[in-house]
């Protein structure tokens, strides 16, 4: 079984191929993005001086060759804009974050390239439209529909489908996949946190596809029966962190179905600026909030944010020490013990941005993924379109990033499809709103009376 790795790996790229032969380009590309995330193997392939060959850069690269061959015409009419210079900014900072630490910035800076510049562009490319967007959403619950069944699986077994498909395990600690009296589905990805995130995401976009009546049926089935068992599928997977951000979701965009307002979604955002600005500049205090949770979640759950706040307070020490552009791969970033033992660990996206690139990356890198949403529903689409049809599945996947970024405080989950989403929408909203207007049809002509009276 340990060879279908780097048959489902290598293959992979042939497969994309084939998906623009038979396949839209569009939807070549969703498609391609989605199966990889989903079904291929947790699996790394070292490269001289470059990144290793992963899920990520085989769905990049395969995406990529499509395109030079079979879609060129999509390349030379991109046209880059003012939204895209955070993300450029954080794809070109390892180059000073290494040499500034004495190390190489090939390989750092092109993994960079590959695991958040690469996904953005191609959603820049490909779904910078309000067509552009419902398909990916689309694509992400047609994705969750068809995890239901492994997640239901490894629910009641543990994460086992990795080792039984591929033949050796992707997961070691199921200490952390035994939760509420079940197991937390890990499935093809890196922990059961991910698979809840994304299950999450799919279950937000079923629900608001249902609510604004943007899809009635999907492969037949009505889309009010497949939300709800989407959503059952989803509190099935046991990740209360992920509860959390669906019921934020769903308050966001109820507020703005029924209020017409955005201003949660505002101060969700404006929390996340807030709380990273007071922890990269040490002046956060964790204790109110590890108090709040004890009493609302219990103290196993505030014991685990507790020790998340911990590290981050003696990593966030230590990145500053190299404010502007962090300290690249050099190991800098990291606490050690008198016997030189690394005693730190990173759970959180944005402490391994600002230890590796320091405040240049932290702002690039969230940035790049908060701003379009800022200019999606305060300047170009604002809250009242929300329910439109056109504009629901924008919005749904505007939320989620919303949601992804969030939760990036506090996990680690690096996802192309959000840096594919935050592309998107960076497309969309540099260009002036589309119509909302139903386009008309007009009625056929009346046949003429072929019977013609003669005249006397």
């Amino acid at each position: 079984m340990v060879a279908l790795i780097p048959l489902a790996m290598f293959g992979f790229i042939p497969v994309v191929c084939y998906l623009f032969v038979r396949f839209p380009p569009l939807r070549a590309v969703i498609i391609s993005f989605v199966a990889a995330w989903l079904f291929l193997p947790q699996a790394s392939y070292p490269i001289p001086s470059l990144p290793p060959y992963t899920k990520i850069s085989a769905a990049c690269y395969g995406i990529l060759l499509g395109t030079l061959i079979y879609d060129t015409a999509r390349l030379t009419s991109f046209k880059p804009g003012w939204l895209d210079v955070p993300m450029v900014i954080y794809c070109l900072c390892p180059i000073i974050s290494q040499v500034s630490n004495g190390g190489s910035p090939i390989s750092p800076t092109v993994n960079q390239i590959v695991t958040w510049g690469l996904p953005y562009f191609l959603g820049r490319l490909y779904v910078g439209s309000l067509e552009g967007l419902r398909q990916l959403a689309i694509g992400i619950f047609a994705g969750g529909l068809a995890y239901i069944p492994f997640t239901l699986v490894e629910g009641v077994r543990g994460p086992i489908l990795h080792q039984m498909i591929y033949g050796v395990n992707a997961f070691e600690d199921w200490g952390q996949a035994r939760r509420l009296g079940g197991w937390r589905p890990v499935v093809f990805m890196q922990h059961g946190l991910m698979v809840g995130l994304w299950m999450m995401t799919a279950a937000l976009i079923a629900v608001w596809l249902w609510q604004t009546g943007t899809l009635k049926k999907f492969m037949g089935r009505n889309i009010k029966t497949l939300a709800i068992i989407l959503t059952i599928a989803f509190f099935l997977c046991r990740s209360t962190g992920a509860y959390s951000l669906f019921g934020m979701a769903l308050l966001v965009l109820f507020c703005a179905k029924l209020f017409r307002t955005s201003l949660p979604l505002l101060l969700i955002i404006g929390y996340i600026v807030f709380y990273l600005y007071l922890a990269a500049s040490g002046q956060f205090s964790s204790k109110e909030v590890i108090d709040f949770i004890t009493q609302v979640f219990g103290e196993e759950r505030a014991g685990s944010l507790k020790f998340r706040f911990d590290n981050e307070e003696i990593l966030g020490e230590k990145a500053r020490q190299r404010f502007m552009f962090g300290w690249g791969d050099s190991g800098g970033n990291r606490v050690y013990n008198e016997y030189g033992q690394d005693i730190s660990i990173t759970d959180s996206l944005w402490i391994i941005a600002f230890g590796f690139h320091g405040a240049v990356g932290l702002v690039s890198l969230f940035s790049s993924l908060l701003l379009p949403v800022i200019v999606f529903c305060v300047f170009k689409y604002p809250a009242r379109t929300w329910s439109n049809p056109k504009v629901a599945p924008a919005a749904t996947l505007g939320v989620a990033l919303t949601m992804y970024v969030f939760d990036c405080v506090l996990n680690a989950m690096t996802n192309p499809i959000f840096a594919l989403i935050a592309g998107g929408i960076s497309g969309l909203v540099l260009k002036a709103p589309e119509s909302l207007k139903a386009k008309k049809t007009s009625s056929p002509p009346r046949r003429q009376s072929l019977v013609h009276q003669k005249s006397g």
